[in-house]
């Protein structure tokens, strides 16, 4: 168990987030205009729901199928591809020198049926996001 699990605020979010969508769901159900590298999480709602998110994820230790089917019932924009490998596979690309390639973990993506990974850097880069 993590730092928040006997937590009130987390157990009810939880609880919430399990009425609303049958399991905590990944960040763009929550706001599904937003960008991963957006404020919107790391400070306020946004950044509590990360941390409910972290918690109820690593409480669940899941295989990599299962991982996969629970973003397979909720697919991310294009933009969100990134962070979801990450969490797939429990990638630390900041731990990495230079900018992480992701090409191995899209191809995978493609073919475990999610689409939009030849988009990624589009989305990323959408002047919306300026």
């Amino acid at each position: 168990m993590g730092q928040y699990a006997d937590a009130d605020w987390y157990r009810q979010s939880v609880a919430d987030y399990t009425a609303q969508y049958g399991a905590v769901p990944p960040p763009w159900v929550i706001a599904a205009d937003s960008h991963p590298y957006s404020m919107r999480w790391r400070m306020g709602g946004g950044e509590t729901f990360m941390m409910v998110f972290q918690e109820w994820w690593e409480q669940h230790v899941w295989q990599e199928h299962e991982r996969v089917t629970y973003f397979l019932k909720w697919p991310p924009p294009p933009r969100w591809i990134p962070w979801m490998a990450d969490v797939i596979w429990d990638l630390e690309p900041w731990e990495e020198d230079g900018e992480f390639d992701y090409t191995r973990y899209y191809a995978q993506l493609e073919q475990l049926g999610f689409g939009g990974t030849a988009d990624v850097d589009a989305d990323m880069e959408d002047s919306r996001w300026d």
